[in-house]
């Protein structure tokens, strides 16, 4: 017992000067980088096996977090929500089919905010009208909207930012993710190239001003008349290769309603009109597109993509909003409750706007998503699939290019952000002697993203050895 003893104590005073060395090796790193001259940095490193602080830095300050703000959205949605919740989209309708295959009633699209609502999803619902025996609807096709309010960005978040595909419309009917993808190649010298868009739709218009193999005509520009709030494609300059370019479309709804119905167009159903309304309690379900949330998380943290983000933001308060129209400040207040109930920090002290940390409003620590870290590896059925959906360092996601070498390779799970001045990371690393470490870092005023993510990789590195 007393050699166990001693061994157990050496051991122990081993651990810690193990420990020591790691806050040295940072405390030099943020002492000597070039980066931290003109910028500020927040970082917190946490022990999780052990469950104790191994290093912290200005960590209580608050800060713009760009996407790992996505951690704490969630978190709390894998708390909230589940791993079994779905996003359901719904097809109904009212009234009678006659035996000449017309519905005399009408037929309703029910938006349930399903981020990852397809083309292959739509000709679904299309089939579903097929098998129902219905060629024409005499009453309306009324998309149902009614979950959610009109209000289609977060608050903060930047106008011009459109028409990029990270910031789409949001709506509780989202169709390829409230976006088209342009495709343009080229043909023959002096020649129009030819130019693909999909989804298929007769909801935008195609303006090809292009020309194939004359570099003067300049650099190729494929745009959308954003600031009219219109759906016309523009395509000017030089095509000498193939490329392409994602373009949100404005009003992501109005895109999903028309797409339909061009598409039951395609297939000879006949649509009298559209409208928008709620569906009645009494109705004829004849489809259901029900989404798992897993694919939602994967995508939000993963790819660090915006609208999946928001949909988990959002079906916390849908979830919890019975039958009333929901909107940013009902999601707020779910994040508020459970960051004070179960995480136990106060929401004043923070400001969360939005889901995804697209707003320049969101301030939080490194502190508080410290403690979202870990409250989700001390409760498994929220950190395993947390976990999974990381970026994993060097292999895929947000990290794919990045710590592809050394200790930190394949080892870092985390979270990457990134807005103009500022470049975050947070989560999990494994350190040599198999410990699990919690870690945030949060790079402020930096105007060189590059040279953050080196100095990220950097302390992740040391962590990892």
């Amino acid at each position: 017992m007393h050699r166990l003893g001693f061994f157990l104590g050496m051991l122990l005073a081993f651990c810690q000067v193990c420990a020591q060395g790691v806050a040295e090796q940072l405390e030099a790193l943020v002492a000597s980088s070039p980066v931290l001259k003109t910028s500020e940095v927040g970082i917190t490193v946490f022990n999780l096996t052990k469950g104790t602080p191994v290093y912290a830095y200005q960590d209580q300050k608050l800060y713009r977090p760009a996407s790992i703000e996505k951690i704490i959205t969630t978190v709390t949605a894998l708390a909230e929500l589940g791993t079994s919740y779905t996003f359901d989209t719904r097809l109904a309708y009212t009234g009678t089919i006659g035996a000449d295959s017309t519905l005399e009633g009408n037929l309703y699209v029910v938006g349930g905010f399903d981020p990852e609502f397809m083309e292959d999803d739509l000709q679904r619902l299309t089939d579903a009208v097929h098998r129902a025996g219905i060629n024409s609807i005499k009453g309306n096709l009324v998309a149902d909207v009614s979950v959610m309010d009109s209000i289609y960005w977060g608050t903060g978040w930047a106008w011009d930012d459109t028409p990029n595909a990270f910031q789409p419309y949001l709506s509780p009917l989202m169709l390829n993710r409230g976006c088209v993808n342009v495709s343009v190649k080229p043909s023959q010298k002096g020649r129009r190239p030819e130019v693909e868009v999909f989804p298929k739709s007769d909801y935008y218009t195609i303006d090809n001003r292009a020309v194939c193999g004359i570099p003067h005509y300049g650099s190729l520009k494929i745009n959308r008349d954003w600031l009219y709030n219109g759906n016309t494609i523009h395509i000017t300059g030089n095509v000498g290769r193939p490329s392409g370019r994602t373009l949100n479309m404005f009003s992501s709804q109005d895109f999903f309603i028309q797409t339909f119905r061009y598409q039951l167009a395609q297939e000879h159903i006949a649509v009298d009109s559209l409208k928008y309304g709620v569906c009645p309690d009494t109705v004829t379900l004849l489809y259901k597109v029900s989404r798992p949330l897993e694919p939602v998380l994967k995508r939000a943290l993963k790819k660090s993509d915006n609208l999946s983000a928001e949909a988990l933001f959002y079906h916390l308060a849908i979830r919890g909003g019975g039958h009333k129209s929901v909107g940013t400040e009902d999601a707020q207040k779910e994040i508020e409750h459970f960051m004070r109930h179960h995480i136990g920090k106060d929401p004043d002290d923070y400001s969360i706007v939005d889901g995804s940390g697209v707003s320049m409003y969101n301030y939080v620590s490194p502190e508080l998503l410290l403690a979202y870290l870990k409250y989700a590896y001390a409760h498994q059925e929220i950190f395993h699939p947390f976990y999974e959906a990381l970026p994993i360092a060097g292999v895929d996601g947000t990290l794919r290019y990045r710590m592809r070498k050394e200790k930190a390779f394949r080892n870092v799970r985390a979270k990457t952000g990134t807005v103009k001045g500022v470049s975050s990371l947070a989560g999990y690393v494994r350190a040599g002697n198999g410990d699990m470490l919690a870690f945030v870092i949060i790079n402020q005023n930096v105007m060189s993203g590059r040279k953050a993510r080196l100095f990220q990789d950097k302390i992740c590195e040391i962590l990892a050895q």
